[in-house]
């Protein structure tokens, strides 16, 4: 299962919607909630004139069963004190579906960062224990940094860590319930700046692409993409004519 966090710059939803256009995947259902705003509009992925009336909402399912490959696609932004409940229906969900893994796209305030994330790339990646075991070497070959816990009380003690993802929205919820649940799950995350995130969302898809090997790589990372005609309306001229 691969979903976006809704977090800074909606970088995971962007990403998101990469992998649902390119991969041409097939709507299969709805994740009905109460947690999320609601929200509905027309086709975010339409090709032609006949599909472009087609309604979508705040939340839907996508599936490609050739890649043994599904996605939950989340539009709209959580309703205040809904984490916690959306997070129970979802891992209860993954675990009645039987999903082997959860993989999670976010992005994190670049502004907040300590000194050691500054350092290097601006990519991180978690893994629950259960999926360290499976993969954790991989990402080691890969040459992947794993996200760096950051002092509790900084400038009084450095000597207790925690995991911090400001900006992540429900990243870090999902993320430390599924270690306690034993479900394999792997963050991936950007940090980044709200803003045109267009760019984000590609470095971050690449990331993923890296590991999962969803389409083949290519010189040009960008045009290895198709662009979701939804983003035409949303961004206007933001994009480049090439990315169409």
């Amino acid at each position: 299962l691969l979903q976006p966090a809704v977090s800074v710059g909606n970088v995971g939803q962007l990403a998101v919607d990469l992998v649902i256009s390119t991969l041409d995947m097939t709507k299969v259902g709805y994740f009905y909630t109460d947690c999320l705003v609601p929200m509905v509009g027309n086709n975010p992925y339409a090709t032609a004139e006949e599909n472009s009336t087609e309604l979508s909402i705040n939340a839907e399912v996508y599936s490609l069963p050739s890649k043994k490959l599904v996605v939950l696609q989340i539009r709209s932004p959580f309703i205040k004190n809904k984490y916690r409940p959306f997070c129970e229906a979802l891992l209860s969900w993954v675990k009645g579906s039987r999903c082997a893994r959860v993989v999670v796209l976010s992005s994190s305030h670049a502004y907040q960062r300590d000194d050691e994330q500054l350092l290097g790339t601006p990519l991180r990646y978690l893994l629950t224990p259960d999926l360290e075991k499976a993969v954790g070497s991989l990402m080691q070959e890969l040459n992947w940094k794993e996200m760096e816990k950051v002092a509790a009380y900084p400038g009084i003690s450095d000597t207790d860590k925690v995991l911090h993802i400001p900006g992540g929205g429900i990243t870090k919820l999902l993320f430390t319930e599924s270690c306690s649940k034993g479900i394999q799950m792997a963050v991936l995350l950007k940090f980044c700046s709200e803003g045109d995130n267009i760019p984000d969302a590609f470095v971050l898809v690449n990331y993923l692409n890296e590991w999962l090997q969803l389409v083949k790589s290519e010189v040009n990372s960008s045009s290895q993409w198709k662009i979701p005609s939804s983003w035409r309306l949303l961004f206007g001229n933001g994009l480049p004519p090439a990315l169409f």
